[in-house]
């Protein structure tokens, strides 16, 4: 697996979130398959394939949790990057006469409708590498768009 970019707040929430399934999901799990097996038949019994179902899905996000976490890079403040737009930045954009902020995060933090964009769409990647006072064009489904960068913090 690739480096997985994180904030602080982003590492910390996959963290509890391993915790979580580690230490509580799991062994809730455990005991409904158990509460099932002893129900008897296990060829018709619901329950039980419920239950082996939600262990399987649980069981694969730990996996994903615990490699994400074992790749995690975390993002540091972009203010000592000399205004370059990085991982971590916040920028103000303008573009078809408005203006808008965007925070540029792994895929993992990745909440478009919210401003956070991954440094691995097309946008994000657009804009890594680039200063205040620079021009990106973004193809996008209704065609390009130009963007000008009004402030990187």
């Amino acid at each position: 697996m690739t480096s997985q970019y994180l904030s602080k707040e982003g590492l910390e929430k996959l963290r509890e979130e391993y915790e979580l399934r580690t230490n509580t999901t799991r062994g809730d799990i455990a005991a409904r398959i158990k509460e099932a097996k002893d129900q008897g038949d296990l060829s018709e019994n619901q329950e039980y394939m419920d239950a082996k179902e939600a262990q399987s899905m649980n069981e694969g996000r730990i996996e994903e949790l615990k490699s994400m976490l074992d790749n995690a890079i975390v993002i540091e403040s972009s203010s000592a990057r000399g205004g370059t737009v990085t991982v971590g930045s916040v920028i103000r954009v303008a573009a078809n006469g408005d203006s808008r902020d965007f925070v540029i995060v792994g895929a993992a933090e990745a909440d478009p409708s919210n401003g956070r964009i991954s440094n691995e769409s097309p946008l994000g990647a657009a804009f890594l590498g680039r200063k205040k006072g620079d021009k990106v064009s973004v193809a996008t489904p209704k065609g390009p768009v130009d963007y000008k960068i009004l402030e990187v913090k």
